[in-house]
């Protein structure tokens, strides 16, 4: 699996509760784009529109050598899901109030172009604070032994 991109702060600023592998429906010259890693995820999100699922303000730059059939950097793309996968999200996105969001797009064993999703809840500040404070006395304690061990 190599990973095209991904978005960074998915786990600091959404708590991920499910993920999802999916395709996209993409055109020729973002494919190539995508291969070069000219993309970014970080503002993107999932949009539900007719009971089909969209990834919305995904930047895949333009393909210079494809300037004739080239794309629009930031079009909405279909995502290719099961009908069962499809009304589960829209459920949870709808009901519960959570968000879906992307978190990677990768090449799989057979070099298709993949992209995983996820259902999050927002955090909330003080969660964040909380979660850096954790992640900040976890990094002493492996100091701490660390340094103990080689004494």
């Amino acid at each position: 699996m190599t990973i095209l991109c991904y978005h960074r702060s998915a786990t600091h600023h959404y708590s991920i509760t499910e993920r999802f592998e999916c395709g996209m429906v993409l055109m020729g010259s973002e494919v190539k784009s995508l291969r070069k890693n000219q993309s970014s995820i970080a503002e993107s999100y999932i949009l539900e529109r007719g009971g089909e699922l969209f990834l919305h303000n995904a930047h895949i730059n333009e393909y210079a050598p494809s300037a004739q059939f080239s794309h629009t950097p930031r079009r909405d793309r279909k995502l290719l899901l099961r009908k069962r996968q499809i009304s589960k999200i829209i459920g949870q996105i709808t009901r519960k109030g959570m968000t879906a969001i992307p978190l990677k797009i990768y090449l799989n064993a057979k070099g298709l172009i993949k992209i995983e999703i996820a259902l999050a809840v927002g955090l909330k500040t003080h969660d964040k604070r909380a979660a850096l404070k954790t992640k900040e006395w976890n990094r002493q304690k492996q100091r701490i032994l660390k340094q103990g061990s080689h004494e």
